[in-house]
């Protein structure tokens, strides 16, 4: 055993002298990578004990694409360069299974000691009791959430407690391929195009596909894309834990992508579904296969990584005060953890740390800091992440108010309007009785 190094200035101390019976669930997952970061010389002991004041290991669990992954990394390698006694053992994966992942981890008690999560399941983690109430830190300042937009770090707060974190801000945005779009003579669609227009749109890049590409994604089991349709008619996803819209609203938008198919503006159910986990490698603008895909702003860098054509965005089809602005991740710690001063200090490192900023740019959002916010606008310069600051500056101005996180059981409801959803798709439900299908199971969802 060698002696512990003791912390830096930078560092917080271990609390308490504990054995780490940290989550090998993680470590042996298939489907994961790894992230090794380079470790100082200072170890801990042969059984993995913390002692007072000696080194520290703590584990890091978030969804993302390889682009996100050099960026996560960079920035964890920063803090230990800072906090050398802090050893982080970072996991990541692609965004389809995090969630089931997650459940599984967190359902024994072993939830990593900081993840990442998102509005679709931020009141679910926090109504488990598994989110480490963050509130203590705020207010003594080891989370200092000063500089950051005030709608964002009350996106992070549930029943009076701060549970997590906003990583910065983001809006849904429709990504188009313009340069498949240009080989094809067609123009770019507008934003505050209808629906109908849209369609009609996609229909002619359609037709000149040649049969093997087609206009837009069949995005009617997309949540996002049913909630901003709500909304640009006044009407919203949520009235507390309850759906403040009606079956036959759903039946309507079910419909409506009836006409589309009908229409040939999207591609066949088995190409749509090829995409509906929302995975980024797999959307069919970066597969070549569709000229538009509907996703988050931040996520134009990490889609424009996985082609050579050049991709756009704009606004969803409808009225553009459908949109909001959306708190886009958030970090969270484990109520679990050994270690809650070092799970604060990393989360305010990676929210205000000018070099964080500046290595993340706009991936995870806009800066929640708006300090770092400003500063970084000025020095980016990959094209994609310009494009995105663009886009969201622009579109502030129409945006709607932003309503509450979705309330728990959303994560499970979400999944069921995409599987009910692509009945429709398949021609094994009319639309009808798919909405109330899901009407009758979003009950038993929400109440669980």
């Amino acid at each position: 055993m060698h002696p512990a190094t003791p912390p830096t200035a930078n560092a917080p101390a271990a609390r308490g002298h504990r054995t780490l019976h940290r989550r090998g669930l993680l470590r042996i997952t298939a489907a994961m990578v790894t992230l090794p970061l380079v470790l100082g010389t200072a170890t801990a002991c042969g059984d993995d004990e913390a002692e007072p004041g000696g080194p520290v290991s703590i584990e890091f669990f978030w969804w993302g694409g390889e682009a996100r992954a050099e960026m996560t990394q960079q920035a964890l390698d920063l803090y230990k360069q800072k906090n050398p006694n802090v050893t982080i053992n970072a996991v990541w994966q692609a965004f389809d299974g995090y969630y089931d992942k997650l459940a599984t981890i967190s359902a024994g008690g072993n939830a990593p000691d900081i993840f990442q999560i998102d509005d679709n399941g931020l009141a679910e983690y926090a109504g488990r009791n598994v989110t480490l109430d963050l509130t203590p830190y705020v207010e003594d300042g080891k989370i200092d959430l000063s500089k950051h937009a005030e709608s964002l770090t009350r996106y992070g707060q549930i029943d009076g407690k701060q549970v997590a974190v906003a990583t910065g801000e983001n809006t849904p945005a429709m990504i188009y391929d313009r340069t498949k779009l240009a080989e094809l003579g067609v123009g770019a669609p507008q934003e505050g195009w209808s629906y109908d227009q849209f369609f009609t749109w996609a229909a002619e890049v359609t037709a000149k596909g040649g049969g093997k590409y087609w206009g837009t994604m069949d995005t009617s089991s997309d949540y996002k894309a049913l909630w901003l349709w709500l909304r640009a008619q006044g009407k919203e996803f949520y009235d507390g834990n309850k759906l403040a819209f009606t079956e036959a609203d759903l039946a309507a938008w079910f419909t409506l992508w009836q006409e589309a198919r009908a229409r040939n503006a999207t591609p066949p159910a088995d190409v749509v579904h090829e995409a509906v986990t929302g995975s980024v490698a797999t959307q069919l603008v970066v597969t070549g296969k569709a000229a538009t895909s509907f996703m988050w702003s931040n996520q134009l860098g990490e889609l424009q990584k996985a082609t050579k054509n050049e991709l756009g965005m704009v606004a969803y089809p409808g009225d553009p005060k459908g949109q909001w602005a959306r708190a886009s991740l958030y970090w969270a710690g484990s109520r679990s953890t050994d270690h809650p001063e070092v799970v604060a200090d990393v989360i305010n490192f990676l929210v205000n740390d000018p070099e964080v900023a500046k290595i993340f740019g706009v991936d995870r959002g806009l800066p929640a800091n708006m300090e770092t916010r400003t500063a970084i606008e000025a020095t980016l310069t990959d094209p994609a992440m310009k494009t995105t600051v663009a886009f969201e500056n622009a579109l502030a101005p129409k945006f709607g108010p932003a309503p509450t996180p979705p309330p728990k059981g959303h994560s499970g409801l979400r999944n069921k309007l995409r599987d009910i959803a692509e009945s429709v798709t398949y021609g094994r439900a009319t639309p009808s009785d798919a909405a109330k299908q899901f009407f009758a199971e979003a009950q038993a969802a929400l109440a669980g």
